[in-house]
């Protein structure tokens, strides 16, 4: 399917916003084409790709509103979805938290497209698969992983005037390299806006070391250790903390941010004052959307967290008027402070600890301390002395990224994190932690 350009997608928000007799209409178009390929076992499995695009329009009567959504473009098609939305709309019950629609907005365009990841072909994903494949034979291992790149666009518009459009794209890449006999095993992750900035035999290179490093485990006493965790090993633990700076859910008593009387935490101090972490929307490395997908509000450049301390929370439309301060829109990505330490530098400064490539299996345990719980995986090392001795099989740990935050010792150079099961695009530094939780052995690899 064709992508549509600005002119396009203003022509057919404005037709859609002409058949609107609602007391207010909203439209979103969005397209994608997604190519990717799957290799296992040494081999290609599965390529493909897919296109797609759908409008979706919302219209209001008073307080109640309704949607619907489309995949077919000619004026009869929209006409019937703006039918449909109005439908829906005067049967629907009035929402007491109804917010009307925005109106004008700033939007100031972000890096988010480049021509070299649009231009990605069947072509270059086999090298990407070959090159993956070619190396894990050399070295005796078997690999699985997945090369997925997406080429989107995003249109907004609304009966107050709003209208915006941004093109993107971006690519994800990751990897499991194996010892045949399944005694090790290593793992790599890259995320790029920038296809030129990505590379396939690099990235490969990564998780064969972790796998040829981490045969013959051998069991460390489970308790609390120094650990140096590479930031995917943190990216889910400290995803979870992000996503809790709602202010509402802070105010009402259900969030680590809850403060006693109804209050929040806002400008209080909770961790290391080396913690720095803001959003930017503009940020060459994870650029995102110049407005939030829900509200449509313009995104801004907000610091987080200040120095150890609460910089600021979020506050949707309606919970904003009902505080008297100023809505916020939703930030996309979110980038941490480092320092300018390798990862290598962060082992050789480190007397007794433990490296952790990664973290899996996440679970919440208790949301009003955030303490989490998970799984080492990948690749995990004892350290003695500046260098790592030998490899140690996976821990269970139990850890809030509250304590985390507030036992750093070191911060590594901060890189860009590939998203899994994590809502934003993430800057991370490796970090040397302390009394990290390790509560019990698994056996898996």
């Amino acid at each position: 399917m064709k992508q549509l350009n600005q002119e396009e997608a203003k022509r057919i928000c404005d037709r859609v916003l002409s058949f609107s007799k609602a007391d207010e209409c909203s439209v979103d178009i969005s397209g994608n084409r997604s190519g990717n390929v799957r290799f296992a076992r040494n081999s290609i499995s599965t390529a493909g790709l897919n296109e797609d695009m759908v409008l979706t329009v919302q219209v209001a009567f008073g307080k109640k509103s309704g949607i619907a959504q489309v995949n077919e473009f000619d004026d009869k098609s929209l006409e019937k979805a703006v039918r449909r939305a109005e439908e829906l709309a005067r049967l629907a019950p009035e929402n007491p938290e109804f917010m009307p629609a925005i109106g004008k907005q700033q939007y100031k365009p972000t890096p988010t497209f480049v021509r070299a990841t649009a231009d990605i072909d069947p072509e270059f994903r086999a090298q990407v698969a070959a090159y993956s494949i070619e190396a894990a034979k050399k070295a005796g291992l078997v690999t699985a992983g997945f090369f997925n790149d997406n080429t989107r666009f995003n249109a907004i518009a609304n009966s107050n005037g709003v209208f915006g459009f941004q093109e993107l794209t971006d690519l994800t890449y990751t990897c499991t390299a194996r010892t045949e006999d399944g005694r090790g095993s290593g793992w790599v992750s890259r995320a790029a806006v920038d296809a030129r900035r990505f590379d396939a035999r690099e990235a490969v290179g990564v998780a064969i070391e972790k796998a040829l490093r981490s045969v013959d485990a051998k069991a460390l006493e489970p308790g609390r250790y120094t650990v140096i965790l590479e930031p995917a090993a943190t990216s889910e633990v400290l995803g979870n903390m992000f996503s809790a700076f709602d202010a509402r859910d802070a105010d009402e008593g259900r969030s680590f941010l809850t403060k006693a009387g109804g209050k929040n935490r806002l400008g209080d101090k909770l961790f290391d004052e080396r913690i720095n972490v803001w959003a930017d929307p503009w940020n060459p490395e994870v650029p995102v959307m110049p407005w939030d997908g829900q509200s449509g509000l313009a995104r801004q450049r907000t610091d987080i967290i200040k120095n150890g301390r609460i910089a600021s929370l979020e506050y949707s439309r309606y919970w904003a008027q009902k505080k008297g301060v100023t809505p916020t829109a939703g930030h996309g990505n979110m980038i941490m402070a480092g320092g300018t330490k390798s990862l290598e530098e962060l082992i050789e400064s480190t007397k007794k600890g433990v490296v952790v490539t990664r973290t899996w299996y996440i679970r919440m345990v208790d949301p009003q301390s955030l303490l989490i719980t998970g799984l080492t995986r990948d690749g995990t090392f004892y350290v003695e002395n500046g260098k790592i001795k030998y490899p140690i099989k996976n821990f269970r740990f139990n850890e809030s990224p509250v304590t985390l935050l507030n036992n750093v010792e070191e911060l590594g150079k901060a890189e860009v994190i590939a998203p899994d099961e994590v809502q934003y695009q993430m800057v991370l530094p490796p970090m040397k932690v302390r009394d990290f939780n390790f509560t019990s052995l698994s056996d898996a690899v």
